[in-house]
């Protein structure tokens, strides 16, 4: 029962942690209603993503040490103090304030909730389930951020900020169902001297004594990075290409139930295709999705952002399923947490780029060099993943 029972609420947990009512509109909030330029935008996401990639392993590594449900409870309290900030929001830095308190919210969820999950599985006797079960549980994240962006322009067009004083709510919600969650008996790991040696042992494991992890690990930040971009590109894209602001909040849910649909059923398409004919898929998306991003300019070309959030919800389950069946007890949070800092270290790298070459040469100039960026990269990527996962199957074969 308490496995069932914990199931669910991590999934209502999922899906109140993606209920991010402002996050259909944010980008013209941040543009009409502070001022922001492009650039600074994606430089708003930098310093987000710098406090989550600072964070960001740590707080994997103590969720390992003092558990799961307490990571979250943290992270609640940190994302009720960042969306409270908003409402007194008038500048760049009181934005770049609200995003540093939600970017150390997102760390401590980061890696905790897919962790517990999967250790409530195999408490329960069923890991062979995670897949599936991480699928669904992303299904519902997705649908929460849908609902969410339904009515997030009305909210809008009411008062600007409505959006942020509902959010609030959502987190005091998230931190009642935290504190109801059921943390599964560790395993008596080696015993720890040094809690840094350890922090450091564990991620030269992830990075240099692992290569299948270091593989997975480097291929999904390609894919995140992917379906990211376009989260803070896409409405002003929409705003160019006609597309009336009554309709953000609808084709924002539309994609949030894209990536819920594919995340869902990502265990069935990966025994269906294989796992080679599944990386091709994911390339085919990507490059397709920002060639025609980048070449058209109608009131639909919108939906080529679709074709990234289906890739988004395929890869998510699939490539944390790999992380998770080569870690332990004892590094599971940690090790999806670095792979969490790597990809905030690849956004805050290439994010600033991306914005000025958006501001400087257009929206479509910028998501035609990704297409070719990604063409080129990807390949790379996925042949070393693909081989290190046949090494491995040989070695357990």
């Amino acid at each position: 029962m308490s496995m069932t029972s914990n199931i669910l609420k991590l999934n209502i947990f999922a899906a109140l942690k993606m209920m991010l009512f402002p996050m259909a509109i944010i980008t013209v909030f941040w543009k009409d209603q502070i001022g922001l330029s492009l650039s600074e935008i994606l430089l708003v996401n930098v310093f987000f993503s710098t406090a989550n990639l600072l964070t960001e392993y740590p707080s994997g590594y103590v969720s390992d040490r003092l558990g799961y449900r307490l990571a979250l409870v943290i992270a609640c309290v940190f994302g009720m103090a960042g969306w409270t900030a908003y409402l007194f929001a008038h500048s760049f830095w009181d934005v770049i304030g609200a995003e540093l308190l939600l970017g150390v919210c997102y760390a401590f969820i980061s890696g905790s909730d897919n962790a517990l999950l999967y250790e409530t599985l195999r408490e329960g006797g069923r890991g062979e389930l995670y897949t599936r079960c991480d699928g669904r549980m992303a299904g519902w994240a997705q649908i929460g951020e849908a609902g969410g962006a339904l009515c997030a322009g009305l909210m809008y067009v009411t008062n600007p900020l409505l959006p942020f004083m509902v959010q609030i709510g959502v987190w005091a919600t998230a931190l009642a169902v935290a504190l109801s969650l059921h943390e599964p008996k560790a395993d008596k790991g080696p015993q720890i001297t040094s809690h840094l040696s350890e922090a450091l042992r564990i991620g030269r494991y992830g990075l240099t004594e692992n290569k299948l992890l270091r593989a997975t690990m480097v291929l999904g930040v390609l894919l995140g990075l992917a379906s990211f971009y376009p989260v803070w590109l896409v409405q002003p894209f929409m705003q160019q290409t006609g597309v009336p602001l009554a309709w953000f909040g609808p084709v924002w849910a539309g994609a949030n139930l894209t990536v819920a649909f594919f995340a869902y059923h990502s265990h069935r398409m990966l025994d269906a295709l294989g796992l080679r004919r599944i990386c091709l898929l994911f390339f085919a998306l990507i490059v397709v999705a920002y060639a025609g991003l980048g070449l058209t300019s109608m009131v639909g070309s919108f939906l080529f952002y679709y074709l990234l959030t289906a890739m988004r919800g395929l890869q998510g389950p699939i490539l944390r399923n790999f992380l998770q069946q080569h870690a332990t007890r004892q590094m599971r949070a940690s090790i999806l947490s670095l792979h969490s800092l790597l990809f905030r270290l690849g956004y805050v790298v290439s994010g600033p780029m991306i914005g000025w070459i958006s501001d400087g040469k257009g929206l479509q100039t910028a998501f035609l060099l990704l297409a070719c960026v990604f063409a080129l990269l990807l390949p790379l990527a996925t042949r070393s993943f693909l081989h290190h996962q046949a090494a491995a199957g040989k070695e357990t074969g």
